[in-house]
């Protein structure tokens, strides 16, 4: 391995490992203390963000973090690699593409930072991520143009989709109903309609996606739905017929983490060939939806590369989206803050995490979302939630979480609610889906601003969806 070395206030500091490198340049967080890989001290992070500043591109192509014999994530982004996409910025070191990438998003150049995304890699955009501000992330995000589409169309510029989330205890039909209905008449759900189910039992997600066809095709609405239950669990439910809109999966960074989650990349394949078999979509073909988060590696104790070198969180989390990238999916969105503050320790954390994973996810070309959530022992409260909606809304996510009334009752954490999705949407001047938005004036949900309003005696058509969910 190469040794790199700097000179800092008449200290030197040296960085035996790329994945070294990497590490003590990432900004602090809790779960890079608890691999064992974070800096030091904020002169060592300088000090490695100098290094890697002046570290060429093309290093990544040449040097690995992860070994390419044992990994086959690895594998796959080298093998998936794309030279002429590469080409713009071959010869820029890591320092020279951030600068390149903030003239762009100041120009407002969206076609030459989108062209580049099967070109980077993973490696690249996270070490590029380690060297920008919050303001520079949310300026190169907004830029890079991603659209999807199954039954609506989502990462159009100036929209802001969102899962509405009805997840229940027990799976309890009329519960779940009760959310969908709350959460539709709030403006909610262009981006999927996606059930975290209570357990993996296939007969239960049969149910549950029956459930949800039944409200999509009683009232034509123009979106899509999930139950999030393991990858063989959904191969199941399409063997019995089950109306499968999207093929679900959590993934990470490294073949030994996916291995924890119970998957491979064969599987995948499969799973998305057969829900492209279904042909389901209206406007577009895109038949699978990824979660990720940074610290999952971590916490399979599957985080360690090279020489059992440990990698950094984020760099990991960068390289699930590698594995997601593959099987083009209609969604991907980073949990932020779900695991716990062993690995994002406080608002400010949680905060930059955010924002990296949506740069980096939309530089590699994802239509990246963002659960915007904590759980109740961390320290992070509604307000930096608050802050990070707002910010990913600037930065153009393609979508956020919603749940009933911020709280999720089935996975114990505090999340989105739908009115602060509303909110998001007034204050920066977003709209839902295309497709979505038709809907809801078609529904009487809109008034002459196209904003969500409240029911009243002359929208009929939105009484008779609260009346049927009464019923």
């Amino acid at each position: 391995m190469t040794v790199r070395r700097t000179t800092l206030g008449g200290r030197t500091y040296e960085f035996p490992s790329l994945a070294d490198l990497l590490a003590k340049a990432t900004p602090a967080r809790s779960g890079d203390v608890l691999a064992g890989c974070a800096a030091e001290s904020a002169a060592q992070r300088v000090a490695a963000q100098a290094v890697l500043a002046d570290l060429p591109l093309a290093t990544f192509l040449e040097e690995q973090v992860v070994g390419y014999e044992e990994d086959d994530v690895t594998r796959l982004v080298l093998g998936t690699h794309d030279p002429v996409a590469f080409a713009p910025v071959a010869g820029l070191t890591v320092g020279e593409f951030r600068d390149e990438l903030l003239t762009w998003a100041a120009e407002g150049d969206e076609a030459s930072i989108s062209a580049l995304a099967r070109g980077l890699t993973p490696e690249m955009v996270a070490a590029t991520s380690k060297l920008m501000r919050n303001a520079d992330l949310v300026a190169v995000g907004r830029r890079a143009r991603v659209v999807t589409g199954l039954r609506s169309t989502l990462g159009l510029p100036g929209r802001l989709a969102s899962r509405l989330q009805p997840n229940h205890p027990t799976d309890d039909p009329v519960g779940v109903t009760a959310s969908i209905v709350d959460g539709l008449l709030q403006g909610s759900g262009d981006a999927v309609i996606g059930i975290n189910p209570a357990t993996d039992s296939p007969a239960r997600t049969v149910a549950l996606l029956e459930l949800v066809d039944a409200v999509l095709r009683r009232y034509e609405i123009p979106t899509q739905s999930c139950v999030l239950a393991h990858v063989t669990t959904t191969l199941r439910a399409m063997e019995q017929g089950a109306p499968v809109d999207l093929v679900f999966q959590s993934v990470a960074g490294t073949q030994a983490a996916n291995r924890g989650f119970g998957v491979t990349l064969d599987l995948l394949a499969e799973a998305r060939a057969g829900a492209l078999e279904l042909g389901r979509g209206t406007v577009g073909r895109n038949v699978t939806y990824f979660e990720t988060g940074q610290g999952s590696a971590l916490s399979a104790d599957a985080h360690r590369g090279i020489d059992g070198v440990p990698v950094d969180q984020q760099t990991l989390e960068c390289r699930a989206y590698a594995v997601a990238r593959h099987f083009e999916p209609l969604l991907v969105n980073t949990v932020v803050g779900f695991i716990g503050p062993e690995y994002l320790y406080d608002g400010k954390q949680v905060v930059r995490a955010g924002l990296e994973d949506h740069f980096c996810g939309k530089l590699l070309g994802l239509p990246m979302g963002v659960d915007v959530c904590y759980t109740n022992h961390a320290e992070v409260d509604a307000d930096d939630t608050d802050t990070l909606t707002l910010l990913l809304g600037a930065a153009g996510c393609s979508f956020v979480i919603a749940v009933p009334g911020s709280d999720d009752v089935m996975l114990h954490y505090q999340s989105l609610s739908f009115s602060d999705v509303l909110t998001a949407r007034r204050v920066l001047g977003l709209r839902p889906a295309p497709e979505f938005e038709a809907w809801l004036a078609r529904m009487d949900l809109l008034d002459a601003d196209g904003r969500v309003r409240t029911l009243t005696a002359d929208a009929p058509a939105a009484k008779a969806l609260l009346a049927a969910a009464q019923a």
